[in-house]
């Protein structure tokens, strides 16, 4: 497919994170885009700010007709779309080209010396600096991320032709699409069941992306079970980050390689999980020429993502943090740097849990991690593109929880039960639509100040 020859580029899931990027870029190569999605949001606005049109109705009478011409146009689908979504069904009945996010992705890699992070958890985040240092660097980068970059307030850096970074996205084996030249892999955890059925699966997908380059191109957390170029965190490794402290909120730390020390680099994300992909990002752009004082000085000013231990308020009287975790393992992540911060402070924290399928397969690790905050509140479960599971809701999952102080609750009695806590640290945690409250939780706890 020749992408020089398509005028026009439509989106059935616009809104999507991964799908939004790849309307911005199209936007910026000069081609006409427009789409559908279910519901208005954040980043549904900010692209029609932008001058893409967006509907929320499944109507075909509501596609512009220039859309209509089967020579011209690129229709780009999301997986969370459903197989009788009545515009996909007109595209697919009416002879369009019809790709997936991933494929779309893989077509741009293949012509660019592409950078592809891959993890269970952790890519967004170690994309998104990765993207930064390359683009702070001069590269002539685009980055495709997952998530909205402070300081850039995008989900896609710079506009270059020559070199992509990419997240390469295990769900539904969609980065078994792209054509890496450099890769990373930042864990490997159970997740996507409802796709995988097994633990073994995931990790068999994960060994065929890992071997589309040679193990000197493939940079692992230590500990993983391929062969690469491996990162940790205060353990020995081919890159290790080490002589940690905290300094005025950031991170201050030295790298050691086989052959060198690169001293004081300054990073301000909290969590060792974050210095992990600090340090994977570091790799990468070493290995493909970076100088160092360039790689330090991008850490240095890299601001973070949003929902990401994305800081709302943040005084000497109260704090409040919004993060994306929707597993176990990230809500841990969660856990351990609030209270590295915050170590003598009272915490709440609400979890909206994202998936049937995912609270029923990690329902047990969900309570372990949860009840580590001193308060929980839980909303019920987001159910994104699944239909119900009987039994599995947040009552089931409440009923696990060892927390004293723990209870359900529906979005407006969230915002009373933070108004009314005399907590100093409020977290609000999930990948559902509770990034959509973050604006009336913020004025809520800003009038407690």
């Amino acid at each position: 497919m020749n992408l020089n020859q398509i005028h026009n580029v439509y989106f059935i899931g616009i809104g999507g994170i991964g799908m939004s990027a790849l309307a911005r870029y199209f936007q910026f190569l000069g081609k006409n885009v427009a789409g559908y999605d279910k519901t208005e949001t954040q980043l549904t606005s900010e692209l029609q700010e932008n001058g893409i049109k967006i509907h929320f109705e499944d109507n075909i009478n509501l596609i512009a007709e220039r859309f209509k011409n089967t020579e011209n146009t690129l229709v780009v689908i999301t997986p969370a779309v459903p197989k009788n979504h009545t515009e996909w069904n007109f595209f697919l009945d009416n002879g369009f080209t019809v790709k997936k996010r991933a494929e779309v992705l893989g077509i741009i890699t293949k012509d660019t010396f592409c950078f592809a992070v891959a993890g269970t958890h952790g890519k967004t985040t170690t994309s998104s600096i990765l993207g930064h240092i390359l683009y702070e660097s001069g590269v002539d980068v685009t980055a495709f991320l997952g998530g909205i970059v402070e300081g850039y307030d995008s989900n896609l850096i710079g506009t270059g032709k020559t070199v992509t970074v990419v997240e390469a996205d295990e769900f539904d084996r969609s980065f078994l699409h792209l054509h890496p030249n450099l890769s990373c892999i930042t864990s490997i955890d159970a997740d996507h069941l409802d796709i995988y059925g097994d633990v073994a699966a995931i990790e068999a997908s994960f060994k065929e992306f890992a071997n589309k380059v040679p193990s000197d191109n493939l940079f692992i957390v230590k500990g993983l079970p391929l062969e690469g170029k491996t990162v940790a965190v205060n353990v020995d490794a081919d890159f290790v980050a080490q002589n940690i402290r905290i300094e005025n909120g950031f991170y201050v730390f030295d790298v050691k390689t086989d052959t060198e020390l690169i001293e004081n680099i300054k990073f301000g994300l909290p969590g060792h999980h974050n210095l992990t992909n600090a340090l994977l990002a570091f790799a990468m752009a070493k290995s493909y020429g970076v100088e160092n004082i360039k790689i330090s000085r991008a850490l240095a000013t890299f601001q973070g993502v949003r929902r990401r231990f994305s800081f709302q308020i943040r005084n000497e009287k109260l704090v409040y943090i919004d993060d994306y975790a929707h597993h176990p393992t990230e809500i841990n992540a969660v856990h351990q740097a609030v209270r590295e911060l915050y170590p003598n402070k009272k915490i709440i924290a609400c979890f909206q849990p994202h998936l049937y399928s995912r609270t029923k397969d990690f329902v047990e690790n969900f309570a372990e991690s949860l009840s580590q905050f001193d308060e929980i509140l839980l909303l019920e479960i987001y159910p994104a593109r699944e239909l119900p599971i009987d039994g599995v809701n947040s009552s089931w999952l409440l009923d696990k929880i060892t927390s004293k102080k723990k209870q359900l609750v529906t979005k407006e009695k969230l915002l009373t039960c933070f108004k009314n806590s005399a907590a100093e640290v409020y977290i609000t945690i999930g990948a559902g639509d509770i990034g959509e409250m973050v604006k009336d939780i913020k004025k809520v706890l800003n009038e407690k100040n």
